[in-house]
């Protein structure tokens, strides 16, 4: 069994670069269209912790998570154009909102039905399921470090948000040709979303950034730079007061770099997105992906049928 960290360092970082060449290249892509990438990064290193390759309960991992995921988030939400968001209109805001409110009354909702068979321990598992169909999968493996969600409870949790998005997506696609049908049956407006579909691309596409490019010196100094406010995050929320059962300082910390990342976007720094701020982001993002998937477990997937029952309910 591999113990040493410069060895699982190079080992998690070798699959999540295999990982993320092999799904790149043209003649692969079909095979990642139904278990993404984001799925393997995780599922691979707990192969490898399940069957003893690795250690699953190094002290790294850990690290990994609370010094790396901040850092992931600042350079996540560098580009965020709140701006433009706002320009939507009311018809976009009002959507999002049913959307995210939808997801958080529902979950907590199917949860209580299916509490006693799934266990009460699932809630932090629902969570973070709420957290990927709210806001992606950086917000899910945020919220799941954030509220210390077991890795039991996480593996299944992954299992169900790439299958039930999936087959959902692919029922939407398949209703696509009755949408005439069913906008005369409402009596919908459909000029609302002619018209949203033009301000998204107007108001939230990247003008061309000429000269741009990533070099491996620019994505060290963003991932130095990302790095030092993920500190200064936990500085702070080193200060804030604990929540018993509620927010514990790693939650603030999550919290505090969203709210850094988010006034970031409105400075300079935005302009690190045009040398790839938000790719580095998703790099560490997946490596802090990878660091969760090596502390789990095979036997974890068990509960994963029950569980993708109750995310349709949802």
């Amino acid at each position: 069994m591999i113990k040493n960290y410069f060895l699982l360092f190079l080992i998690l970082a070798g699959i999540e670069t295999l990982v993320l060449y092999i799904s790149s290249r043209e003649r692969f892509k079909k095979y990642f269209n139904f278990l993404p990438p984001v799925f393997w990064i995780y599922f691979l290193p707990m192969l490898a912790a399940s069957f003893g390759i690795i250690d699953a309960r190094s002290p790294l991992y850990q690290k990994i998570s609370l010094n790396v995921l901040p850092a992931s988030l600042i350079l996540l939400l560098l580009s965020s154009d709140i701006k433009g968001i706002m320009r939507l209109g009311a018809p976009a805001l009002i959507m999002m909102a049913a959307g995210s409110i939808g997801i958080m009354i529902g979950m907590p909702l199917v949860f209580y039905v299916f509490k006693n068979v799934v266990g009460s321990q699932m809630w932090s598992g629902f969570g973070a399921l709420s957290a990927s169909w709210v806001g992606g999968s950086a917000n899910m493996i945020a919220v799941k470090e954030a509220i210390g969600a077991p890795d039991a409870v996480f593996m299944p949790m992954v299992i169900v948000d790439t299958v039930v998005p999936y087959v959902w997506m692919g029922i939407l696609m398949a209703l696509v040709a009755f949408g005439p049908v069913f906008d005369r049956w409402n009596r919908a407006d459909r000029s609302i979303a002619d018209d949203l579909g033009a301000a998204v691309r107007a108001g939230l596409e990247p003008a061309p950034t000429p000269g741009g490019k990533i070099t491996a010196p620019g994505v060290a100094y963003m991932t130095i730079f990302a790095l030092m406010f993920g500190e200064l995050a936990k500085i702070i929320a080193g200060k804030l007061p604990e929540i018993k059962n509620m927010i514990s300082t790693y939650a603030w910390t999550i919290i505090v770099v969203t709210v850094i990342g988010c006034l970031l976007s409105f400075t300079r720094a935005r302009r690190f997105e045009r040398h790839g701020a938000s790719k580095t982001g998703y790099v560490l993002l997946y490596f802090v992906l990878t660091s969760i998937g090596a502390r789990a477990n095979i036997a974890h997937i068990g509960p994963a049928l029950i569980l993708i029952v109750a995310g349709f309910c949802v």
